[in-house]
């Protein structure tokens, strides 16, 4: 059987699994080994490469970042963050809509995980929003919308995998996807201000106000702070950012928000684990996809045909590759998909000369949007079960908010520098900077 007859065969079964509902992870790993069976590919040399996949230590750092977040979920650290978000922005027009979009991107610099937001916003915003005169579905369509900001945002469970899988800089995406995830949030309150503005208005907050909210919210505030402060500085990896941040939360957060949520550590550990699983085999099944697909030299026929409509116009393939995990991301899990199609990935970032971590921040947006696209959507699907109300009108409350997502990439392909220039100014050696021969960093 030739590779484009195993390829198409094991795309086949992914689908065809996934239709009858087989677990996205258990229908990837079917359709490998049942290709394996055409190949000369030993099946126990390929289980090896699940284990494979997912023996990497940057990969380390996703179940403390989660753990993080449901620690942060399970005490009141969340209202507080809430109410310092209420105290700056509340009394602009719309002022529930844009303290839940600060709200998100504060809440994004704590935890990575998109499933947290969605269920500390649904339980403390919704129905302070449903009072105050907004549709239940503009809500959980807002609440999806901005959630995804904690893929985009760092420390991002979405860059971390793209960095491991791809070889690339996870301190460089962390530090390109600032910028966009600040125009995300902004369009988003832009949109907010003029298109959905119940009549209440409320009085703005004092600088006494704004302080004392400052001050309760301090402690949580400060773990981005300590994550992206000692990376840069060189004092931890990503990963032992994750084990900080757990740490920093446990011994000094906890114990002075809410000492006696200590007792119940045990259940955030648990749940953290539960979490992690889904991920983790996710990891595992789509590596072994991924690499099938590199032996099979399926990125080479593809950037063969990018090439031809493309040429090696970066522009052009940047936007090929938008298209490209739109529709992957309106079916499959972002996790699996970044994996599975990294080795193409890699191939069109050569063809076009495009940094890579350039490449990995538009991957990273555009994945974020598949979780507010339908048939999947997973954060509109949970926002809109968390705040019982019909997928269908939540996704109709949602459309105009793909807007700022189609803006946000047109804006970050045309111009790089919306990703590369904090990486160059704080770590040009993660977007490929070099000393030159009469000092200072020499960027290509």
């Amino acid at each position: 059987m030739s590779a484009g007859m195993i390829i198409g065969l094991m795309s086949f079964l992914f689908l065809f699994f996934g239709v009858i509902g087989v677990p996205v992870a258990f229908a990837i790993i079917a359709s490998v080994l049942v290709a394996t069976l055409f190949t000369e590919i030993s099946l126990p040399s390929m289980v090896g490469q699940l284990f494979n996949g997912i023996n990497s230590v940057p990969l380390m750092a996703v179940p403390f970042f989660l753990l993080a977040g449901e620690l942060m979920a399970s005490t009141n650290i969340t209202e507080r963050i809430i109410r310092l978000a209420n105290s700056l922005v509340g009394h602009i027009r719309s002022g529930l809509a844009q303290v839940n979009t600060v709200f998100s991107l504060f809440f994004a610099g704590m935890s990575g995980s998109s499933t947290a937001d969605v269920a500390a916003a649904t339980r403390i915003l919704a129905p302070q929003m449903k009072n105050e005169g907004y549709h239940p579905a503009f809500t959980a369509a807002l609440i999806a919308a901005t959630a995804t900001l904690a893929n985009i945002v760092p420390p991002s469970i979405m860059a971390i995998i793209y960095g491991a899988s791809g070889g690339v800089s996870i301190i460089g995406i962390f530090l390109g996807g600032i910028i966009p995830g600040i125009l995300i949030a902004g369009g988003f309150m832009v949109y907010c201000f003029f298109f959905q503005a119940p009549p209440i208005r409320k009085q703005r907050s004092t600088f006494v106000e704004i302080s004392q909210a400052a001050k309760r919210a301090a402690l949580p505030l400060m773990i981005p702070f300590i994550i992206m402060g000692g990376i840069l500085s060189g004092w931890f990896t990503p990963t032992e950012a994750g084990m900080i941040a757990v740490v920093y939360t446990i011994c000094v957060a906890i114990p002075v928000l809410k000492k006696s949520h200590l007792r119940h550590l045990h259940k955030d550990f648990m749940n953290a684990g539960v979490l992690y699983s889904v991920p983790l085999i996710c990891v595992a099944a789509a590596s072994a996809f991924g690499w099938m697909i590199a032996y099979l030299k399926a990125p080479e026929v593809v950037s063969g045909y990018i090439e031809r409509f493309a040429g090696t116009n970066p522009i052009l393939i940047m936007f090929l590759v938008i298209l490209m995990f739109i529709v992957v991301g309106q079916f499959v899990d972002a996790v699996p998909a970044i994996i599975i199609f990294m080795p193409i990935v890699i191939s069109l970032v050569e063809l076009g000369n495009i940094n890579p971590v350039h490449m990995g921040v538009i991957v990273i947006i555009t994945l974020a949007f598949g979780l507010i696209t339908p048939p999947y959507g997973l954060a509109l699907l949970l926002a809109s079960g968390l705040s019982k109300v019909r997928f269908k009108d939540a996704l109709l409350q949602c459309l105009p908010m793909y807007g700022v997502f189609i803006i946000t990439l047109t804006i970050v392909v045309f111009f790089p520098d919306t990703v590369l220039y904090l990486p160059k100014v704080f770590m040009p050696e993660s977007v490929g900077c070099f000393v030159g021969p009469e000092g200072g960093y020499i960027c290509p």
